[in-house]
């Protein structure tokens, strides 16, 4: 959800369905060589002391006043809870992206500890639902729209926190690192880490009986703004399709209250003209504003996982996902590991199918995903030398490999057996709030 954007763009260019068919087909899929590399890791903010009680918007206004002042490389950005969020720059490798997160992590960490705050990884805040921080019209607009959904929104926005990993596309030619293969196999290979990551068990203190809430929320919003397209072998056209036919969140303006239209999809405002014929920048607009699983940016956004334990768990997924995509040899094996698992979602888009159901609520206690996830981390294990990675992040995937893969399980489980805000890192070390 880093795509906040503070002001209304005065509309210049309205666009046509051909113009936006060819704009997303630009923007959205743009292809290559694998090269770069990126993640954004949000975070809950707790305090030290009392990590069950919400903090006040008067400490966390203090707080990020004062970390705007901080030189970070990474982008600095605020959650509608008062979640914090670092997205980082494109990295050539992956230990570019690791050490320049970890540099500015320690920078914010060093902030927070002055005010007795800490940053926490959790997909979910388990003790309450924190009170709207960011008033904002784009916030406003979104909270109503989603509200005709249910719930579900609301949770999104102010309780959710995750890892999100940065691909590029791909090649346009054919292959285990073409385009049309790294769209499918992020999908699929989606679940999996779903149900590898789950870590958020709890919401208002008791179990959901879902070991990823925070997936579970996703699927509560709604196939249009939440849900991503049916696979085939044109994922461009098939993602054009969908931001057609997905409804407008809002229509911007630059005084008062924005528009929040009822079921208005993209093509009917084009078509219609009303509210105003959409622009070009309103397109822009319109895809920050479509949250699928796997979102096309020019490079794959995987926004599946769940926010880590520890310090410096998200270097985890980040590790695992990298290796299975950009190393011909482990991606290759994570499609084979996985292409059985798709006749599970009985052809129906992620994440509003059964296979990413089971994968947010059984976790690795479902026996296929259990052993797609041992073939995968294998893999990626295998392939993290020939990615450049050190010796601490190497230790870390073989560690979580063992203390919960192996095993069937994930940092939800040890949440449902100590559920009193104590959290794991990735080599069992007890972390608290």
């Amino acid at each position: 959800m880093s795509d906040a954007v503070s002001g209304c763009t005065r509309p210049r260019t309205t666009v046509t369905e051909a113009e936006v068919e060819a704009l997303v087909h630009g923007i959205c899929f743009k292809t290559g060589p694998p090269t770069r590399l990126g993640v954004e890791v949000e975070w809950l903010v707790h305090d030290l002391r009392a990590p069950r009680l919400p903090v006040s918007p008067e400490r966390l206004r203090a707080m990020y006043a004062t970390l705007r002042a901080v030189p970070l490389r990474s982008a600095l950005t605020v959650e509608p809870g008062g979640q914090l969020e670092l997205s980082s720059l494109p990295a050539a490798s992956l230990m570019e992206c690791v050490d320049s997160v970890s540099a500015d992590l320690d920078a914010v960490r060093a902030v927070l500890r002055q005010d007795g705050l800490a940053l926490v990884g959790l997909g979910h805040a388990p003790w309450h639902t924190p009170r709207r921080y960011l008033r904002q019209p784009r916030y406003d607009a979104m909270e109503a729209c989603l509200d005709r959904t249910g719930p579900g929104g609301r949770f999104m926005m102010r309780a959710s926190a995750s890892v999100q990993v940065c691909v590029d596309a791909g090649h346009e030619e054919p292959g285990p690192l073409g385009h049309v293969r790294r769209w499918w196999l992020a999908h699929q290979l989606g679940a999996v880490l779903v149900a590898a990551f789950a870590n958020s068990p709890l919401a208002d203190g008791r179990p959901t009986g879902w070991r990823s809430t925070r997936q579970l929320r996703w699927t509560q919003i709604g196939t249009g703004r939440a849900g991503g397209p049916p696979l085939d072998s044109d994922p461009r056209g098939a993602w054009t399709r969908h931001v057609l036919q997905a409804p407008v969140m809002c229509v911007r303006r630059d005084d008062g209250p924005w528009d929040v239209p009822d079921g208005l999809t993209f093509r009917e405002w084009i078509r219609s003209g009303a509210p105003g014929a959409p622009t070009r920048e309103d397109l822009d607009y319109h895809l920050t504003t479509l949250f699928p699983p796997v979102r096309p940016r020019g490079h794959l956004e995987l926004r599946m996982i769940d926010a880590q334990p520890g310090d410096d768990g998200w270097m985890v997924p980040l590790a695992v996902t990298a290796a299975l995509f950009d190393d011909a040899e482990a991606t290759e094996t994570a499609y084979r590991a996985v292409k059985p698992l798709a006749e599970r979602t009985l052809g129906l888009p992620a994440p509003h199918n059964p296979l990413y159901r089971d994968a947010a609520r059984l976790a690795l206690t479902d026996p296929e995903l259990r052993e797609a996830a041992v073939v995968c981390f294998t893999a990626a294990l295998a392939a993290l030398p020939r990615l450049g990675a050190t010796t601490e992040v190497r230790d870390a995937v073989a560690a979580y490999l063992e203390r919960y893969v192996v095993r069937g399980r994930c940092p939800a489980d040890d949440l449902l057996e100590t559920p009193d805000g104590a959290s794991r890192g990735p080599h069992g070390r007890e972390t608290r709030p």
